[in-house]
């Protein structure tokens, strides 16, 4: 090996990789251990073969050399391999050249079990390994462990024979070109499992292969497939998960008393001459074999793709409702992952309640429109419907990526045979069962988010009583519509107490959430941020619209404003929104130097005295036993980010409103709630004006012209 050249196209393969935007987030570089390591890897794209040697020759500052098709080696592009350590399967040198090098640690190796690229993800078969590819199928090569098996066999019989036979200890040092015995003896062999996952998959038509197309004349289907799927994942963007297992000790395996024998033996035993314990040996591989393949496939890093293909194909109807769909996903999500050694992409460690409102994130939309562009899955009045053919067709090898991408992710997942039970248990449940899933899940949740929170932050003689905090939930006589009630800032679920017992009175179910950082101590919500309020305005509306056919959400305050957000993000299933009191300009004095306050902590901070910081200024609420009686500046800070970013999103609301609105409010402009009226989309709106002189109008005297007025609206949308 040139290593001058192998370093110089090493640099320009980092540097190309620089270029693309493919996102490569290594896991478990702890499990790499000191020795002589052989790395196994699945195998789907060329990516494998130029960036894995350049991050492990990173990680482990040795060279990373792998093992090429032979096929390969013909042209400009069999140059390149040698320039990067790649060593033809059919070079005859191959197997001495690699044990060579692991009994000195000269480099690391690179072995792609599968051979060639598996581009249909097809490995398992009845629970068995079994490789899919152009030819037909076979079982995973067993060449990493047989390589893995003779460098630890011969290091153990120079062990042995440079005590007890030097001088064939030293012939053998001289057929592997070894200069000294200790560097040898000091180390061990392992292999070391090594998954890659991208996320997403889309094979389409790029800058690269249009212009492929337009320069050549005679353009194989294949390279046009290879170009349209890896070119897409480097000109769009992908994210490359490679994930490191723990290391297989392969010494473990040579302790049966025929191969400890010829270990022993004082007889010559060339490289490649057939010895007694040979059949021990290849049974050894084929275990060693399943269980770095079985490693491998435990690694892969399962995301939004993974779960919806999957849970596509496991359901057993031809019809299938999109909501009823991402229901499924999202109690797929609640199960501990973790625990069940499900290794998650960083969009799956989010929070996944937005599956269930407004898929903000776009998972399920991208998903979809895939599905739907492939002709996998067809729209029809609402519904998806599965089309059978393309779940028991054979595609060609070469084209699959390209024309059923959903297949081949659903496959890459096969192995992890837990999370299928899984997958198949909530494929058949019923939906009116997930539904009551779903609400029990989100109300645990939620309350038990509370009692932690309520824990951390109580502050004697600060806090209130711990069921002011807590969320609640009013059953109704009838599930046609459900209503959530969201408090204001500062404040906690009793505020919209009296609203929700006239509702409740009314035959409706309520539920009123507790936004994040509050109910329990000004503490809490100086680190809370107002995507923390939106995510708890989320989880209340899950459990209202799986409670009910159609939802109402109304708040006061900042609840106002997040109601008004949430309908701006296009949920379904809203029948109306009311909003009292909604802020977009503040009057109160105190908030008006925030911004003064907010700069002057930032330079304190900057140069160093964070004692001379204010964070907090006195409130002096109009219910004591409900709000704060501090007001952290960056919960301030907070509000108004929510209102910046809520203004511009007003005309995209379409529903049926309501504002109320005080004319003697001492903190909210009645023209700034006007001004949020007036920039409302919707043709159904009111706004109503009532003589009282304070901020809190949902509680004490006059409320119940306020409750009448909401119960009215309500009313008339069911």
């Amino acid at each position: 090996m040139n290593r001058f050249a192998y370093f110089t196209t090493s640099l320009a393969i980092k540097a190309l990789s620089n270029l693309s935007k493919i996102n490569v987030g290594i896991h478990g570089k702890e499990n790499i251990p000191d020795g002589s390591i052989i790395f196994v890897s699945n195998h789907f794209t060329r990516f494998e073969t130029l960036l894995l040697p350049c991050h492990i020759n990173q990680m482990t500052s040795a060279p990373a050399w792998s093992l090429a098709d032979y096929s390969l080696f013909k042209g400009p592009l069999g140059n390149f391999l040698d320039k990067i350590g790649a060593v033809s399967t059919k070079n005859p040198d191959r197997d001495l050249l690699i044990v060579k090098s692991l009994l000195t640690g000269e480099a690391t190796w690179i072995i792609f079990p599968e051979g060639l690229m598996v581009k249909s993800k097809k490995i398992i078969e009845k629970g068995r390994y079994l490789i899919s590819h152009a030819q037909g199928k076979r079982p995973p090569h067993t060449g990493a462990a047989t390589l893995a098996l003779r460098t630890e066999f011969y290091r153990e019989r120079l062990r042995i024979l440079t005590q007890e036979a030097p001088d064939e200890a030293k012939r053998l040092m001289s057929s592997f070109q070894l200069e000294s015995i200790e560097p040898v003896l000091e180390r061990k062999t392992y292999i070391v499992p090594v998954n890659i996952t991208y996320y997403p998959i889309r094979a389409r038509e790029n800058i690269v292969s249009n212009l492929l197309v337009k320069r050549m004349e005679d353009v194989s289907e294949r390279m046009l497939e290879e170009i349209m799927a890896e070119g897409t994942m480097i000109l769009s963007g992908v994210d490359l998960d490679i994930r490191f297992g723990e290391p297989i000790d392969v010494g473990d395996y040579l302790h049966k008393s025929s191969v400890r024998r010829d270990i022993a033996s004082r007889h010559r035993i060339d490289f490649d001459d057939p010895i007694p314990s040979r059949p021990a040996l290849v049974k050894m591989a084929g275990e060693i074999m399943v269980k770095y393949m079985s490693g491998i496939y435990n690694l892969t890093t399962i995301n939004h793709d993974h779960l919806f293909a999957s849970m596509v194909r496991a359901i057993p109807f031809k019809k299938i409702d999109e909501m009823d769909l991402r229901r499924r996903i999202f109690l797929l999500t609640t199960l501990n992952l973790d625990e069940m050694g499900i290794h998650q992409h960083r969009y799956l460690k989010m929070d996944q309640v937005h599956l269930l409102t407004d898929d903000r994130h776009e998972k399920f939309e991208t998903f979809i429109s895939m599905a739907l562009e492939k002709g996998i899955l067809k729209k029809e009045k609402g519904s998806l419907l599965k089309q059978p053919g393309k779940f028991t067709s054979r595609f060609d090898f070469h084209q699959v990526r390209i024309e059923n991408p959903l297949e081949v992710i659903a496959n890459e997942i096969e192995p992890l045979a837990g999370l299928q039970r899984h997958i198949r248990r909530l494929a058949r449940i019923p939906s009116f069962w997930m539904r009551r899933k779903i609400v029990d899940h989100v109300k645990k949740r939620a309350l038990l988010q509370f009692e932690e929170d309520y824990k951390e932050f109580y502050v004697e003689g600060e806090s209130k009583k711990k069921e002011v905090g807590a969320p609640f939930l009013i059953k109704g006589r009838s599930r046609k519509i459900g209503i959530v009630l969201v408090h204001g800032y500062m404040a906690a679920p009793p505020e919209m107490r009296e609203l929700a017992d006239y509702l409740g009175r009314k035959g409706f179910w309520i539920y009123a959430p507790r936004l994040r950082g509050h109910g329990t101590s000004p503490d809490d919500l100086a680190i809370r941020t107002y995507q923390d309020w939106v995510a708890s305005i989320d989880e209340a509306y899950t459990i209202a619209s799986n409670s009910c056919k159609r939802v109402v959400v109304g708040g006061f305050s900042t609840g106002a404003g997040l109601s008004l957000d949430l309908a701006a993000r296009g949920v379904k299933n809203l029948a109306g929104i009311f909003a009292v009191s909604p802020p977009l300009r503040l009057q109160d004095f105190s908030t008006r130097f925030v911004p003064a306050v907010d700069t002057w902590n930032r330079w304190m901070k900057r140069v160093g005295l964070d004692g001379a910081k204010k964070e907090f200024i006195p409130n002096n609420p109009e219910n004591p036993h409900i709000n704060y009686s501090r007001n952290p500046i960056g919960g301030v800070r907070e509000l108004g980010l929510l209102m910046e970013a809520l203004e511009p999103k007003l005309p995209s609301i379409k529903l049926p409103v309501l504002v109320v609105q005080s004319d003697g409010d001492p903190l909210v402009d009645p023209k700034g709630s006007r001004r949020v009226f007036e920039l409302l989309g919707s043709q159904d709106k009111q706004y109503l004006l009532f003589d009282i002189d304070r901020h809190g109008i949902l509680l004490g005297d006059g409320a119940h012209r306020v409750h009448r007025a909401i119960g009215n609206f309500i009313r008339r949308l069911s």
